[in-house]
């Protein structure tokens, strides 16, 4: 009961709105994961090891184009339908992202006349001698500035790939449990509950990254990560130049210009 309560509050919610991990829920692999950790000789606290498939409250988009304009912009309405109403005639729904502040007075988020909310929220644009190498994010709450982190770090310090990048396995943690993601090797794992850390796994930390790799002849990469249904799009030739007709093909009637 323990271990299902644990799952339940992290991943259990109303389909409609949130990708629930069924499948791996009731997988009897998962079964024989969670249950081979029990100690019947010893009572233990349990930790979530599911999540959400998505961050479905929050979006993300990584855009650039041949005139050199880069667009790497984060949006959210914070929680489920936001501040609860929709502008007339729009069909927008405004965040409520204001309960971010700290009700209490005199304390660093308090609320105050003109005062900027706090966000997890972490568009980055990388340069290097002054031109546009990296530009990426995700949606994720507090999970987003870790998982850019982690990411620039690959990008950098490790050489990998835009795609390797983006789909490297993820840690997090606010100072309580480790939360850690299948992808990372076993030995890892165990290294780090062996240091002490109250390593669980997790299905994914945070959600679907996107990125772009800038390269040095004009050319661009982009990428998208198997934690959310976000894909690589180039769209490129655009019309003609004005004047300019095709002959159409043996048998074709139109021509296009």
């Amino acid at each position: 009961m323990k271990i299902a309560f644990a799952d339940r509050a992290a991943a259990t919610a109303d389909p409609a709105f949130v990708k629930v991990p069924v499948g791996r829920i009731l997988s009897k692999s998962y079964a024989a994961e969670r249950r081979s950790r029990i100690d019947l000789n010893r009572a233990q606290a349990w930790s979530a090891e599911v999540a959400p498939e998505s961050s479905p409250y929050t979006t993300h988009l990584t855009i650039a184009d041949a005139a050199g304009n880069i667009v790497a912009s984060t949006q959210t309405i914070n929680s489920l339908f936001g501040a609860r109403y929709i502008v007339p005639g729009t069909g927008m729904i405004p965040n409520n992202y204001m309960h971010v502040f700290d009700p209490h007075p005199n304390r660093a988020s308090s609320v105050a006349p003109g005062k900027r909310v706090t966000s997890s929220m972490s568009p980055v644009i990388v340069t290097r001698d002054g031109k546009p190498v990296y530009a990426l994010g995700l949606p994720g709450g507090l999970r987003i500035f870790p998982s850019v982190m982690q990411a620039l770090s690959n990008l950098i310090d490790h050489g990998m790939s835009v795609q390797e990048a983006v789909e490297a396995a993820r840690v997090w943690t606010q100072g309580y449990a480790l939360e850690v993601e299948g992808g990372l090797a076993q030995p890892v794992f165990d290294a780090l509950r062996a240091k002490g850390h109250d390593a669980v796994r997790i299905g994914n930390v945070a959600g679907g990254m996107s990125a772009i790799h800038f390269h040095d002849d004009g050319t661009m990469e982009g990428a998208a990560c198997w934690r959310a249904d976000g894909t690589p799009v180039a769209l490129g030739g655009g019309l003609a130049r004005a004047g300019v007709r095709f002959r159409p093909e043996a048998g074709s009637s139109q021509s296009n210009r």
